[in-house]
């Protein structure tokens, strides 16, 4: 099983538009067994996936072992794609991690579900947070949104900074251009920087991940997002091995 994480430290990158659509292109374009888990307490990503807030407060009890994971998981209208839902009991998930002092929680859930899935994708918060290092340590690869402007590449900078100062077994790290307006001159100056970083551009089909509440790849699967996206979703598997 192959975990990959899609985390920031900057709040508005597109974290978890992406996360939905590269799980979709896990589970559809290469079959595989794939979970998505909302790790936000926002839960946008479980409702882009169809799914209502729970009524019970029941996601953090999967970290004090109060419930087992495969009790939470539900299926999606996506074959071969399950999705781990967020509530609200996740905004103190930071204090949590911080109170029970296991370092590798999540880590060690990730490995109970290696038996059932392929691939599973991690919708992240944004922040350098205790759930951030706990996502260090657990991916295999972080996919990193960046938008095409300075303090997005800074954020960036600051990220990899961090676990090169960390000094321990890190994931391989992959930036994306995210939300990328080749009209602005600003974007441009930023994807000519990094001319192999993947891009996804700005388009008004991303947007209506939103309102349609389903993946790129089931609605508009010719539109260049959904192509970047597919082509994003390959670099990662090939980056896997």
């Amino acid at each position: 099983m192959r975990t990959v994480a899609v985390y920031s430290p900057k709040g508005g990158v597109g974290k978890t538009t992406l996360a939905v659509n590269l799980a979709w292109c896990a589970a559809t374009l290469s079959a595989r067994r794939t979970l998505l888990w909302d790790l936000d307490a926002q839960g946008a990503a479980t409702y882009l996936l169809g799914g209502d807030r729970p009524q019970a407060a029941q996601a953090r009890a999967v970290f004090t072992r109060d419930a087992a994971p495969d009790r939470l998981i539900r299926p999606t209208g996506v074959a071969r794609l399950d999705l781990l839902a967020a509530d609200a009991s996740l905004r103190g998930l930071d204090g949590l991690f911080a109170a029970l002092g296991k370092k590798r929680r999540l880590e060690r859930l990730l490995e109970a579900l290696a038996a059932r899935y392929d691939c599973v994708v991690l919708d992240c918060p944004p922040g350098l947070t205790e759930v951030a290092e706990q996502v260090v340590r657990a991916a295999d690869a972080i996919v990193v949104p960046v938008i095409p402007s300075p303090l997005s590449r800074r954020a960036f900078e600051d990220l990899a900074a961090h676990l090169a100062a960390a000094g321990k077994r890190r994931p391989a790290m992959l930036p994306v251009f995210a939300m990328a307006d080749r009209r602005r001159a600003v974007h441009l100056h930023a994807l000519a920087a990094d001319p192999g970083w993947p891009v996804i551009p700005m388009a008004s089909v991303v947007e209506q991940v939103a309102t349609r509440r389903r993946p790129l790849g089931a609605f508009a699967p010719a539109s260049p997002a959904a192509r970047a996206v597919a082509g994003l979703w390959t670099a990662i598997e090939r980056r896997l091995g």
